[in-house]
């Protein structure tokens, strides 16, 4: 959550409305990703209301892949099932994911609002493009890889690190951590009733650009080395090769002015290059087995 003080009540009672009428047995996470409404002091209220309340309070705004990661780190049930706080996810959904989880077997299962209530510009056309290459590079057939509503088995969430702003991006790195059987549910959308969205345009260029980055960290995450020692041999070995047809014409057919000629410098530039891309695969290969804890939050309070 975060700046959601006016929804909060009304989302709580909704959950324990639902969860109750199917007798679960149930926790409920509120993560204040640095509010500064009064969205903290509402959830306290809260707590002396519902004694399944837990909530994390962060001392400034990090981002919804940090507010995950705290939830998933202390969330204790057998399937967590995850919703933003402004109203638009609709917790009558939960008994149909606790059953894909639990009965059906699914790793992981994410909502699809296939009807939306946003606005055609800023997000539905943008959001239509980002799935569709989103599924293109990841080989996972679903429509809406950005619903903040899914449902998974607690095996994952604790398997799972999601940072930066790859929340996106959650079923990529579920799969990438052996997690397979994922699918989706057509989801009902709500139209924001409180505040207005934290979300502009810009999140989906940067998206992409995460997505390249997940999609690298994926295959190549371990194994850098893979990447830039391939690339780094091809152009080596070709570069090498047209220096070595140069000098054999020099050598041996007597052919003037090899060194002016522009295949000459592309083939010194391609070894320049080569000889590169093993450094960096070298030293991505020492960071990769030395890398610290990328999730740099602090927690305020906790109740």
């Amino acid at each position: 959550m975060f700046n959601e003080e006016e929804s909060l009540p009304e989302l709580t009672a909704w959950i324990d409305k639902v969860m109750k009428e199917n007798n679960f047995s149930y926790e409920i996470l509120f993560i204040d990703d640095g509010s500064t409404d009064n969205s903290w002091k509402v959830v306290q209220d809260l707590k002396q209301k519902y004694d399944v309340v837990r909530a994390y309070k962060f001392r400034r705004n990090y981002g919804k892949s940090a507010a995950l990661n705290v939830g998933f780190e202390n969330s204790n049930g057998g399937v967590v099932i995850t919703m933003d706080a402004d109203l638009q996810d609709s917790p009558d959904e939960i008994p149909e994911l606790y059953k894909m989880i639990k009965e059906d077997g699914h790793d992981l299962v994410a909502g699809w609002k296939k009807k939306r209530y946003d606005n055609v510009l800023t997000k539905n056309i943008p959001s239509k493009i980002f799935n569709g290459t989103a599924r293109m590079v990841s080989g996972i057939k679903l429509h809406d890889f950005n619903c903040g509503l899914k449902a998974y088995d607690r095996n994952v969430v604790k398997n799972i690190e999601v940072y930066g702003a790859m929340h996106r991006y959650i079923p990529i790195i579920a799969k990438s951590a052996g997690f397979s059987n994922i699918t989706e549910k057509v989801v009902a959308h709500q139209a924001r009733k409180y505040g207005s969205s934290k979300y502009g345009l810009s999140r989906f260029i940067n998206g992409f650009l995460d997505l390249m980055s997940i999609s690298f960290i994926g295959r190549f995450g371990k194994k850098p080395m893979h990447f830039f020692g391939s690339f780094g041999a091809l152009f080596t070995f070709i570069g090498i090769a047209i220096l070595f047809y140069l000098s054999f014409e020099k050598i041996i057919l007597g052919v003037p002015g090899i060194s002016s000629r522009p295949i000459f410098f592309l083939g010194m530039l391609l070894i320049i290059v080569g000889v590169q891309l093993f450094i960096a695969g070298f030293l991505a290969e020492l960071i990769s087995r030395s890398s610290q804890n990328r999730n740099e939050y602090k927690i305020e309070a906790e109740i």
